[in-house]
């Protein structure tokens, strides 16, 4: 069950699955006790680009904060719950949209059943979550340790249980901190699996590491056609991973809308500071919504002709640089007026 085939599933006001396009999702690093602190992070995330958001629900507190904490935000609010079945009930009759469990770690099939019982009672999907730091003891011992083979066979298992409870509002998710188990796995149960794939690499490390192995990762899987929400995992400020993952799906030609900006590596010829115009232009666009990609280059002599796919560019010369559009040089710009003019341009891009 490919991207396009798998059922439709609503979380809030979103729906994932079937034609419906790959949502970015995202998680709170704050305590959700603390009401204003999570909403004013969730609503940072919303500004970026995060459709889905999820908080961590450790105790009785954090579930009865939900209700509060959804009165302030405008996208789906899903609980993530571990261990403590309780803990899911309170969060569904808090509102959440959504929750996140792993039934080998909730314990007793009659604890599932209560939890299952409660999201059927308020029609809220399930994500059954499986990770390759939380396989059985069973499973490690029949694959000989952690495997893509075991982590499907236990997230399939989970799956099959809550069906045989009469409940199929699920989402599934496999995750795994290392990159290629973690798309094996995504290749095995793609075609298995009749339900929405949550899609991540699990404990990718930093902004620096975590992007890489993400990019490499989720670029794999979402090129196969696999995958309907996902979301970067970093050890870092949440809004980086909404960039990553917004940059990933427009790059696989997932997603459409934003500035593109494509900038030179830099040469010997460079004479201006072409890295921090090209990260000053980067900032500088986030707020624009033109779907067009922007050149920076770095002097006037291969500046026109690698700006030509670009719509609009600037390129760095000796205390000045150039304007350019669709390749061809539009008129010269004194250096420290590049950034300024170019903001101006795409500011009346459509007048």
């Amino acid at each position: 069950m490919y991207r396009n085939d798998t059922k439709v599933i609503s979380i809030g006001n979103v729906k994932i699955g079937g034609d419906h396009p790959i949502a970015i999702q995202s998680m709170t690093n704050t305590h959700t006790e603390d009401v204003d602190a999570t909403v004013a992070q969730i609503l940072r995330l919303e500004a970026a680009g995060c459709q889905i958001v999820r908080c961590t629900v450790p105790t009785m507190e954090a579930a009865e904060a939900l209700k509060e904490i959804k009165k302030h935000i405008h996208i789906p609010l899903v609980a993530d719950i571990h261990f403590d079945y309780r803990m899911a009930i309170a969060a569904i009759e808090n509102g959440a949209d959504k929750i996140r469990i792993n039934p080998g770690n909730i314990g007793s099939r009659e604890k599932v059943q209560a939890v299952v019982d409660k999201a059927k009672e308020y029609g809220i999907p399930i994500r059954v979550g499986v990770n390759s730091g939380s396989l059985e003891k069973p499973l490690l011992e029949k694959y000989g340790g952690v495997t893509a083979e075991g982590i499907v066979e236990s997230a399939l298992d989970k799956v099959h249980m809550i069906e045989a409870m009469g409940y199929d509002n699920l989402v599934v998710s496999i995750k795994s901190s290392d990159v290629m188990m973690c798309v094996k796995a995504h290749e095995l149960i793609a075609p298995r699996c009749p339900y929405p794939l949550h899609v991540g690499i699990t404990e990718a490390g930093t902004v620096y590491s975590g992007n890489v192995k993400s990019s490499v990762g989720l670029g794999i899987i979402l090129y196969e056609g696999i995958g309907n929400t996902i979301r970067v995992s970093l050890t870092g400020d949440p809004v980086e991973e909404i960039r990553t993952a917004k940059l990933i799906l427009k790059t696989l030609g997932l997603r459409r809308g934003g500035i593109e900006v494509v900038s030179c590596p830099t040469c010997g010829r460079t004479r201006i500071d072409l890295i921090g115009l090209a990260n000053q232009v980067e900032k500088m666009v986030e707020d624009i919504p033109l779907d067009i990609k922007v050149a920076v280059m770095g002097c006037a002599v291969n500046g026109p002709g690698e700006a030509k796919e670009a719509d609009i560019g600037i390129a760095g010369g000796v205390g000045e640089g150039l304007l350019i559009k669709k390749g061809q040089i539009v008129r010269k710009v004194k250096e420290e007026e590049l950034l300024s003019t170019l903001r101006q341009e795409l500011l009346n891009w459509n007048s």
